[in-house]
């Protein structure tokens, strides 16, 4: 459900909550993947695309050259979702 008109997010509280929860654990891994594919040139900024772990971070992956992909972003965050665009499942597509 979308939010009301009047509604702004407090990013700041919402960064010092996710710290207390550790939610940004891997995050620099992550950033550290993207500047590597920056300097071979496989992205550029503001491109619209992620770099993504073929074997995620929190599942045991490495953060090498040999587990990294490029995709778009659409690719990399969305969920598979029905024709009338329910989710269908609460996790991310499987990866090719």
């Amino acid at each position: 459900m979308p939010s009301s008109p009047s509604y702004h997010r407090n990013y700041k509280q919402e960064e010092k909550t996710a710290k207390k929860r550790g939610e940004d654990v891997g995050n620099a891994e992550r950033h550290k993947a993207r500047r590597v594919e920056l300097k071979l040139g496989a992205v550029h900024a503001g491109d619209g695309k992620d770099v993504d772990h073929r074997t995620p971070l929190s599942k045991g992956g490495a953060n090498s050259k040999g587990n990294f992909r490029v995709e778009s972003a659409h690719d990399n965050r969305s969920f598979p979702r029905t024709p009338s665009g329910a989710l269908k499942e609460n996790h991310p597509k499987e990866k090719k």
